[in-house]
């Protein structure tokens, strides 16, 4: 039975990661470019349903097949508690042990972690041992390291990102300081993924101005030709058809946000399935987008408005008036009965947290594909 090789699960790889190249590459040649290369420092930025789980997947990927160790972590309480579990060697004594409670660690003498997680001061030397622990293990081979990826970076509690911050920048500086030749000595990347407001609450704490010198990568929409390339060879590739005009058409409907290129794929190739055919035909490509379009307002709209303040919610209606077209900053006075100070202010607001962009003088469009349809359905 043929299998759809559509991949629209948050996190699954997709069968080609369209778009992405040179970021790939920026992370690849870091490994290889030894300790101080920038990339092993990465913010990677999008909104919801643009791959930044999936960019996460492939960098451990190329991280295994570089012979690195990797360590996937997602933002929550007891972030920091969590890494040091994982690196530390059995038998290994944590830092600070005269804080309480006292909790039980697996493969870890029984420590001290007041509130159940480490203090902000115990952090960064705890985490920094742990992590110089495992690298002067055997298993670490020379000129390798340990990749740590953090996805979901803006639930990070602040103490966790300090402590994270301090201890790395600390093993990063051991390293340089150390007599080892560059071409063997042992290093840490680490990769933060999450929402684009994270940026600026990241480099807005002074603890973390260390971050300033890291690369960041915004993933951004996928050039429809791409997308439309991805669909002939994808499915090609699954033993259908389709045309270029098809192709091409389920690219536009996309609108090359990465998660609905997934799904507008999924949804039509199997629409195919059922009917027992080979080919996808342009009706297929329509129920296709219909049924995408149902699942992206549940995965990508409605989590884009949580947190969504009632202002910028009066605002963004009032956009919704005229979506998918652009809307005039004038219409949006009138529309909201607000001052022109108050629009300019939730627009500069909405803009930092793209959920919407410019789109020529004086105008503005939504910047996450149907959120505009979606709140006029609402």
């Amino acid at each position: 039975m043929a299998i759809n090789p559509f991949k629209p699960t948050a996190g699954k790889m997709p069968p080609i990661l369209i778009g992405r190249q040179s970021i790939i590459d920026d992370f690849s040649e870091a490994l290889i470019n030894g300790v101080g290369a920038p990339g092993r420092i990465m913010l990677v930025t999008g909104q919801r349903g643009f791959g930044k789980t999936v960019m996460l997947t492939e960098f451990r990927r190329i991280a295994k097949a570089q012979q690195w160790e990797t360590i996937a972590e997602t933002a929550s309480p007891g972030l920091v508690s969590r890494l040091v579990t994982v690196l530390a060697p059995s038998g290994m004594r944590l830092n600070q042990a005269d804080i309480s409670p006292s909790i039980s660690i697996p493969g870890i003498a029984t420590a001290s972690l007041g509130q159940a997680h480490f203090s902000a001061e115990s952090n960064p030397l705890t985490l920094r041992n742990a992590l110089n622990k495992r690298l002067e293990s055997k298993k670490i081979r020379k000129g390798k390291g340990i990749l740590i990826t953090i996805d979901e970076t803006q639930a990070a509690s602040h103490e966790d990102l300090v402590a994270i911050a301090t201890a790395v920048q600390h093993i990063i500086t051991d390293a340089d300081e150390s007599d080892v030749p560059d071409d063997e000595k042992k290093g840490v990347a680490i990769v933060f993924a999450g929402l684009p407001y994270m940026i600026n609450d990241l480099l807005d704490n002074e603890v973390t101005t260390f971050l300033r010198r890291a690369l960041r990568r915004e993933l951004d929409n996928v050039p429809l030709p791409d997308v439309k390339n991805a669909y002939l060879e994808t499915v090609a590739d699954s033993g259908k058809s389709i045309s270029e005009s098809d192709a091409l058409e389920a690219a536009r409907r996309s609108e090359g946000y990465p998660y609905m290129v997934q799904l507008v794929g999924y949804y039509m190739w199997q629409s195919a399935q059922r009917r027992g055919s080979s080919i996808i035909t342009t009706d297929d490509v329509a129920a296709g987008v219909a049924d995408a379009l149902l699942a992206f307002d549940d995965a990508v709209c409605a989590p884009a408005l949580d947190g969504v303040t009632s202002a910028e919610r009066l605002f963004l209606k009032a956009m919704a008036m005229d979506s998918p077209q652009v809307t005039r900053i004038g219409d949006v006075v009138e529309r909201t009965r607000r001052s022109r100070s108050w629009v300019s202010k939730y627009r500069a607001i909405l803009i930092k947290d793209k959920l919407i962009q410019p789109a020529g003088h004086g105008q503005v469009e939504f910047a996450v594909p149907h959120l505009g349809e979606y709140l006029r359905s609402l």
